[in-house]
């Protein structure tokens, strides 16, 4: 055998195993290689499913986020519109704080908002609308009602009989308790209270007030008082005083007393009223002391059915004119209820006579001369009041123990000074009584 086959022979057996080895680890490479892409698939299929797993928490709190939007956080916004509170801070924040600043948690709170200036234009439109319902109402029965007291005045003043007086008397009360509710409902949508006054004294201011709530003849005065009230806050203080004693007495047993008290302090007088009623739970009395300090602003579209006017109107004059009023039952004399109204010495007047008084008036020398005087006009609650007779004189129509003026019928001739209306009525007023005559005639003597 040649060399060339012997080298052949010996060569042959170790090409092949070169191949075969060469393909052994072609195919270990390929292997490898899939082994390589098949842990990489293994890896995007563990982070899909992670993603798969966050998307599906993140939708299940993003449903719990809208669930509580519906249950928790709209109704809260509701009530606190209804409530007059700050709404969107009764709303709240979102259940899950990782969605306060997420495209959801901020869609979510575009919702509050746009509810909420939703809501609040409407409620100032309905408020608007109120207030301005019972503005009108409120002019055009006043002046019914001033036409009503206008013709009763003419009438009080015409006839001297003390049968007839006695018949229209009570007419006349309950026209000015029917003024005194028209002007605290006009107080309310912010109206001005409708009269202005001169000087007053302090003891006559309050028995205005007296003289315009129906049990009148159970509240007790002080006898005197020196202290004056300016002519712009007279108005304002008979209000708010016959809405408190009004409240102290249809809060009390109507055989029990009202009284009231001055107490004359460093920085003004406070005029207190005392009755003997039940006293006011805790909750009550904190309602009115809400509502007398005039600070929350009225809203008539909130008001509790049936609502009541009462200490909100007393409550708004206060913060219109800058005296104070609050209950309390710690000093209660008789164990119900004190109310105290404060009036500040800038409130009130000199006293006639006084240098500042005589200053005063003479400032005002150019002035025409009123007619009537406030006094007087405080005690009627009429738009014309009568005219004071001089203090060297008697008076015509004499004051009662209860603060009320007492009517006489005049004897033998008419006295020369009669009371004089300071607004004359109108023919329609006349006019109206006339017919309501002739209507009563008819009504007694019915025919076919």
């Amino acid at each position: 055998m040649t060399p060339l086959i012997e080298d052949a022979l010996v060569w042959a057996p170790t090409g092949g195993m070169l191949a075969l080895g060469a393909l052994a680890l072609h195919y270990r490479k390929k292997a490898a290689d899939q082994r390589t892409r098949a842990t990489a698939f293994e890896s995007q299929a563990a982070a899909a499913g992670a993603r798969a797993a966050d998307a599906e928490r993140w939708i299940a709190v993003r449903d719990e986020e809208a669930q509580h939007l519906a249950e928790v956080r709209l109704p809260a916004l509701v009530y606190a519109l209804q409530d007059g509170t700050d709404a969107m801070e009764a709303a709240g924040g979102t259940r899950h704080p990782q969605l306060a600043g997420t495209v959801a948690g901020k869609a979510y709170l575009s919702i509050l908002e746009q509810v909420n200036a939703v809501a609040a234009e409407a409620s100032e439109q309905a408020e608007g609308a109120a207030r301005s319902a019972v503005q009108a109402v409120t002019r055009s029965v006043q002046a019914l009602v001033y036409e009503q007291q206008s013709a009763i005045t003419h009438l009080l003043d015409t006839e001297h009989d003390e049968k007839f007086l006695e018949l229209v008397q009570p007419i006349d009360h309950a026209a000015s308790q029917l003024a005194r509710r028209l002007q605290i409902l006009g107080v309310l949508t912010g109206m001005w209270p409708g009269r202005q006054r001169d000087d007053a004294p302090l003891l006559e201011t309050v028995r205005g007030g007296v003289s315009r709530i129906r049990d009148f003849h159970r509240v007790r005065v002080p006898k005197e008082s020196a202290h004056y009230v300016a002519g712009r806050y007279v108005e304002p203080i008979v209000l708010a005083v016959a809405e408190l004693l009004d409240n102290a007495a249809r809060h009390s047993a109507p055989s029990t007393p009202v009284e009231v008290s001055f107490l004359e302090a460093h920085h003004g007088i406070s005029i207190e009223i005392h009755d003997a009623g039940p006293g006011l739970r805790a909750e009550a009395r904190e309602e009115a002391g809400r509502r007398l300090s005039g600070e929350r602003p009225i809203r008539l579209t909130e008001l509790r059915t049936p609502p009541s006017f009462g200490h909100l109107g007393v409550g708004a004059l206060a913060a219109q004119y800058g005296f104070r009023a609050s209950v309390d039952e710690e000093h209660s004399v008789h164990g119900g209820v004190r109310a105290v109204l404060h009036v500040p010495r800038e409130l009130l007047a000199a006293p006639p006579g006084s240098a500042v008084s005589e200053q005063a008036a003479t400032s005002r020398r150019t002035a025409p001369a009123p007619k009537t005087s406030a006094a007087s006009a405080a005690v009627k609650d009429r738009p014309s009041a009568a005219a004071q007779a001089p203090a060297d004189e008697p008076q015509e129509y004499p004051v009662a123990e209860d603060g009320l003026p007492v009517r006489r019928r005049a004897r033998g001739e008419r006295p020369e000074r009669t009371r004089q209306a300071a607004e004359p009525p109108s023919p329609d007023a006349s006019q109206a009584l006339a017919a309501f005559v002739r209507g009563t005639e008819a009504a007694r003597n019915p025919t076919d």
